[in-house]
């Protein structure tokens, strides 16, 4: 967390495993609050996670920076 993306305006992927490296990535981009409180209502909603889960459509944390 704390990169400052060049190139990437969204993200589509799944809900990952807590502390992992595919959950840290989606924190730098979307922000960490933002994502603790995605997975805590993918939670409480029931959505399915890992691979064969629901997707999510993450917007980043900031705009992207100019290359």
């Amino acid at each position: 967390p704390g990169y400052r993306f060049k190139a990437v305006d969204a993200l589509m992927t799944n809900f990952h495993l807590p502390r992992s490296t595919l959950f840290m990535l989606v924190a730098a981009f979307s922000g960490l609050e933002t994502m603790r409180a995605a997975y805590a209502h993918a939670i409480a909603q029931g959505y399915r996670f890992y691979s064969y889960g629901d997707a999510s459509l993450l917007f980043p944390a900031h705009a992207p920076a100019k290359a």
